[in-house]
């Protein structure tokens, strides 16, 4: 993965010319990133325009304090702040920059290692998994996950915000399974890791505290 300054993202549906640049699609496709990602896949007009006037995008964005991540091989691009001093657990998107909520940030850390463990035993290109397999990996980490309704609701709904992040997309044949996408990796080093399994443990001794307490 390259990182440009300032930023990169495409937005599938938007109507721009591959063949031959007309003079709007610097902003087409800056408007497009300061929407959030784009990708190769679901962007098909304006990723050819993204990867030919990629500088001309970096510079626009830079005058507005971004920086372009483009990641040709997987396909993907975005913006980001060109501060260095990212707040500590804040998610690092140009819209909607807020804390997540510890739970999403766990489905997040559980999908990025499970792409990992993915890419070191598989050739295939996308990671799928179903619903009951998204469940099974936070089941431990949930409360009360012993109420089997209860639990598949809250994951659900974590389900749907990490969906509006960008990192799962719902497979239109099998409302059920869930592709994790790659742009997650952009987002998710190993330093993030690193510092979320501290978060992690903490949680999990403060919970088995809470247990032992318990009547």
């Amino acid at each position: 993965m390259t990182t440009r300054s300032p930023g990169e993202s495409s937005r599938s549906g938007q109507a721009t010319h591959s063949a031959h640049l007309a003079p709007d699609d610097l902003s087409l496709v800056a408007i497009a990133l300061m929407r959030g990602p784009i990708t190769r896949e679901h962007d098909q007009k304006l990723w050819p325009a993204l990867i030919k006037i990629e500088h001309r995008v970096a510079d626009y964005v830079g005058v507005l304090g971004l920086r372009l991540v483009l990641d040709e091989s997987d396909g993907y691009a975005f913006l980001r702040s060109a501060r260095e001093d990212e707040v500590e657990g804040e998610f690092p998107r140009l819209v909607n920059r807020h804390r997540l909520p510890f739970q999403v940030s766990l489905l997040i850390a559980l999908l990025r290692k499970r792409l990992a463990e993915f890419d070191a035993t598989s050739s295939d290109a996308r990671l799928m998994l179903t619903r009951d397999q998204i469940t099974d990996l936070m089941r431990t980490y949930i409360p009360d996950s012993s109420d089997d309704v209860k639990l598949r609701r809250k994951v659900d709904e974590h389900i749907a915000s990490v969906e509006k992040l960008g990192f799962l997309k719902k497979l239109r044949s099998d409302y059920d399974a869930y592709e994790v996408r790659r742009i997650i990796r952009a987002f998710v080093d190993g330093q993030w890791l690193a510092d979320f399994d501290r978060r992690l443990a903490e949680y999990v001794e403060q919970a088995g505290l809470a247990d032992q307490e318990a009547p």
